[in-house]
């Protein structure tokens, strides 16, 4: 069980950082997927640093969390995640809710479920 949620955990890193590469190399291809608009230099250097940052500092730690056996390592990226659902929900409640956010909230969840798991279960604590 442990060993599945490791790789699970790792797998999510992986993901996560693999985003971050796309945002870097090619802003706009992401930016359009996500339903952004990128306006001028500042557009391109917002989704790089900030975007990109989000999925790279989550990925990073939750990709040594699974090869560390270290739950502790996943704090961070599981209170990004929750946040992240957080202002999706605040959107739906202050905006109404549409079907496009429906699969957002569902990763996120999926993420939280998995990284929260992995938090309890993972080795050193």
């Amino acid at each position: 069980m442990r060993t599945v949620l490791r790789l699970l955990v790792g797998i999510v890193g992986l993901l996560c950082l693999l985003i971050a590469l796309a945002v870097w190399a090619n802003p706009a291809g992401p930016a359009a997927k996500f339903g952004l608009d990128l306006i001028g230099g500042l557009g391109r250097a917002s989704m790089r640093a900030d975007f990109a940052g989000f999925f790279a500092g989550a990925g990073i730690l939750a990709l040594a969390a699974a090869l560390r056996r270290d739950a502790r390592l996943l704090t961070a990226p599981l209170l990004l995640v929750c946040v992240a659902l957080a202002g999706r929900v605040l959107t739906a409640g202050m905006d109404g809710f549409t079907t496009d956010m429906a699969a957002p909230m569902a990763v996120e969840t999926v993420l939280i479920v998995v990284l929260g798991v992995g938090r309890r279960l993972i080795g050193v604590r």
